[in-house]
């Protein structure tokens, strides 16, 4: 059952759903959207949709219902803006203090890195800085060496 872009739900295609998916963000992140309370990484894939992975880890938000409505508004923002999004894999990370948030600020604060991630997902890979500088940082090392 493959979804649509116009279609508004969170299916099992729409979800990083393994430990292999996770690994792939985090060891070939391309894109990211940071906040001191919030993380966003991403990668692009081929499916022709975005996905979504969560780490809330209990070590920054101690509270379970905190983490849980991190969460759920998390993936309400992606589902609400899935259509808007280029065909990435992403990871949501939240950082210390992401459960102080009230709902309406940690909703604001998402859609305004889903718009940034989305924005710098459509530059060149060497125009968003991280990408282009970091790689050729290895490459000349290896050539001294």
């Amino acid at each position: 059952m493959q979804q649509t872009r116009g279609d508004f739900g969170f299916a099992k295609p729409l979800r990083l759903l393994d430990a292999a998916q996770y690994r792939a963000v985090f060891s070939d992140t391309r894109v990211r959207a940071a906040h001191p309370k919030l993380l966003i990484l991403a990668r692009p894939n081929d499916l022709g949709h975005p996905r979504l992975g969560l780490v809330i880890a209990k070590k920054h938000v101690r509270n379970a219902s905190d983490r849980n409505r991190i969460k759920r508004i998390v993936r309400e923002t992606f589902r609400l803006r899935q259509h808007q999004l280029p065909p990435l894999d992403t990871v949501v990370l939240a950082r210390t203090g992401a459960g102080e948030l009230d709902r309406a600020e940690l909703a604001a604060l998402l859609d305004k890195l889903w718009r940034k991630l989305a924005q710098r997902a459509q530059q060149p890979q060497g125009g968003n800085g991280k990408g282009g500088g970091k790689s050729e940082g290895k490459d000349s090392g290896r050539r001294k060496a």
